[in-house]
């Protein structure tokens, strides 16, 4: 059936970041222009029957084609799926269809495997079955295949036979997967994912320290409870959320609709024990899925945007996979701008209920994107390398390069952060955990629903702070800071290398803005968790990257914890010494812009 449509897109939902395991359903999509208001296009839902992997599945989608457009007369496509959680009929996803179709795309959006009406299990896009199925999508576009009532798309520009001109777009388990597809079909010509991850590894159970490649880390990370459980019970209430009888979508009784591997991660990250052979299996899984093992394969332009207020993929994440394709080749930029799994959404940035792409900066850098990789539009301007959106200038900054490490404060054990190592003053402090968590950081799944949140806290005893003096004027800070600690912990010394990593010692870090009333405000509310390799060595925590304006007479402060309500924390009773001298290691480094 072919719904008729004439117009751009009228109506839109209010933007939603809901809570962990919900949709997504972030402002993300894009409204249609001004210019294309009479625009006309039709939409025709469609089944395809495809491998994904060791299964068949049938994929719900939707075509979406533009008045005028047929064989001699053909255009570049879009290709698009939903957040996790989420499906086809998603405002955000079903609105990137309607508004690339009112601007003269072909759109294709579908309902990701394990989603909505689409078949198979929950793989966490991993590119031998999400991409695989992808890149069947890809034939039909080229016109190759058609789906299972016959229809076929004869009409998608071609950059040779069986090569559709197609570029992807979609944000979180939406983004991931079109790197996952271009890992596996080369014939994708740009990309747009937004607010994605680098390695699940990392971002359902992060460490900050010992990193042997981007965020990668060999030493497992310390559980992001809130969140991972939260996306287990959606994937699983599938069959009930999205009830059908499809085979394909039922893996086992213990694990009803993820793959058994995905299942066997999740468990083992709550049971909060990690022996060394399990652990190192569950790295290697959560790695597998990850764009971080496979980026090495992706050609495609890559226009990378990543939220600022997001504790669930943060600005690392698409930092790695930054730095990654820049060394390889392959063409990329990277826009930080407000929003993200957290919030953060701004006046004037993208929006979908406001359906503000051309009026948007992120929006006209995607329409300029798929302007120069899609319609060849060869002297098309795609923007500078790197941008970031300035709460203080409500607008964008940008830059040729990411910012280097450009300002160093030092620890002194009199509880300051001073500028030169001959003012650390030489002491000892000492802060210990309870048996519950004492600190409170990242929004709770309560504040992220609209109840009442209590804000950032941290419990007297439970942790360590160092204040620098009233600044004498504004200091922006742009990127990740670092710090490189040396801690003493006798008590787990004794476990350390027991093989089960979770005897290792835990610890969280911040930096956290003190107005000059005293106020003190957690920017975006973000933590760096640490599980520490080995507290006899000093190790180096890199915490997760802001954009942040610390204004005239305002101080800096950074701040270590035992604990934190959205983690799982120590195993027993660890005691934290922290020493302090002129010549020690504790350091603080910030990547510094000039102001303004």
């Amino acid at each position: 059936m072919e719904v008729f449509v004439s117009g751009a897109v009228s109506r839109f939902r209010k933007p939603l970041v809901l809570v962990a395991g919900a949709a997504l359903a972030a402002p993300l999509a894009l409204a249609g222009p001004a210019q294309a208001e009479a625009a006309q296009y039709t939409v025709t839902p469609l089944k395809f029957t495809l491998r994904a992997g060791e299964r068949s599945c049938t994929v719900d989608a939707d075509l979406y084609r533009p008045a005028g457009v047929d064989a001699t007369n053909p255009a570049p496509a879009v290709l698009a799926t939903n957040g996790f959680g989420g499906s086809k009929s998603d405002g955000s996803t079903d609105a990137i269809g309607k508004a690339f179709a009112a601007r003269g795309y072909v759109g294709l959006v579908y309902s990701g495997l394990g989603f909505g009406k689409s078949g198979c299990l929950i793989t966490l896009d991993a590119p031998a079955v999400d991409g695989e199925a992808a890149s069947g999508l890809l034939d039909f576009l080229a016109g190759s295949r058609a789906a299972d009532d016959g229809t076929k798309a004869d009409y998608v520009t071609q950059d040779g036979a069986g090569d559709p001109r197609v570029g992807m777009i979609g944000g979180s388990y939406g983004g991931a997967v079109q790197l996952a597809t271009a890992a596996v079909d080369h014939r994708v010509d740009a990309l747009v994912p937004l607010i994605t991850w680098n390695d699940l590894g990392y971002a359902l159970a992060p460490n900050s320290t010992g990193a042997r490649h981007g965020v990668s880390s060999d030493t497992p990370g310390v559980f992001k409870w809130q969140w991972t459980n939260g996306f287990y019970l959606m994937g699983e209430g599938q069959p009930l959320l999205n009830a059908s009888l499809d085979p394909s979508r039922f893996g086992s009784l213990t694990c009803l609709h993820f793959a058994p591997q995905a299942c066997e991660t999740i468990r083992l990250l709550n049971s909060g024990r990690y022996p060394e052979g399990e652990a190192a299996a569950m790295l290697a899984y959560a790695r597998s899925v990850s764009p971080a093992s496979y980026l090495s394969r992706v050609k495609a332009p890559t226009l990378l945007v990543q939220g600022q207020s997001d504790s669930l993929f943060n600005l690392n994440e698409a930092t790695a996979t930054y730095k990654t394709l820049k060394a390889q080749g392959t063409t990329t930029k990277m826009i930080w701008q407000s929003w993200g799994h957290s919030g953060g959404q701004a006046p004037g940035e993208l929006n979908l209920s406001e359906g503000n792409l051309e009026t948007s900066y992120v929006g006209r850098r995607v329409l300029g994107w798929f302007d120069r990789y899609l319609r060849k539009k060869e002297r098309t301007y795609t923007g500078p390398a790197f941008a970031y959106y300035r709460d203080w200038r409500s607008g964008y900054g940008t830059a040729g390069a990411l910012p280097a490490l450009s300002r160093t404060m030092y620890l002194s054990g009199d509880g300051k952060l001073v500028d030169n190592r001959s003012k650390v003053v030489r002491a000892s402090r000492q802060y210990s955990n309870w048996l519950v968590p004492t600190s409170h950081s990242e929004s709770s799944l309560a504040g992220l629903i609209g109840l009442p949140d209590r804000a950032p806290y941290d419990t007297k005893g439970t942790y360590l702070a160092w204040t620098g003096a009233p600044l004498t004027a504004p200091l922006d800070v742009v990127g990740a800071p670092k710090a490189t600690l040396k801690v003493v912990s006798p008590r787990t010394e004794r476990v350390q290398n027991s093989g089960d990593a979770s005897d290792k010692l835990v610890l969280f870090a911040k930096v956290y803005d003190v107005a000059p009333d005293g106020t003190q405000k957690l920017v975006n509310r973000l933590v760096s968790p640490v599980r520490v390799p080995d507290v006899t060595r000093p190790f180096t925590v890199e915490l997760p990257g802001i954009v942040h304006r610390y204004g005239t007479g305002h101080r800096l402060r950074f701040v270590i914890a035992a604990s934190d309500t959205a983690y799982f924390g120590n195993r027993g009773i660890k005691p934290v010494t922290v020493i302090s001298a002129p010549g020690d290691t504790g350091v603080l480094d910030l990547p510094v812009v000039p102001a303004g």
